[in-house]
């Protein structure tokens, strides 16, 4: 079974560790939460933010 990133980081933002996580979801694996934790990294490292705005 496939889990949201959102889902997992919302886990842990609650406050489980990751032996909760994976004793309460026994399909994920440790790696799972891991490559969560390194997309969300990702996505908050990223340096460039494009505005696009509308012209009449």
């Amino acid at each position: 079974m496939r889990y949201p990133v959102e889902t997992i980081l919302e886990l842990l933002s609650s406050g489980m560790t990751t032996e909760e996580i994976l004793k309460d979801y026994k399909d994920l694996e440790l790696e799972d939460i891991q490559a969560s934790m390194i997309y969300a990294s990702n996505l908050a490292k990223t340096k460039d933010i494009f505005f696009f705005f509308r012209t009449h």
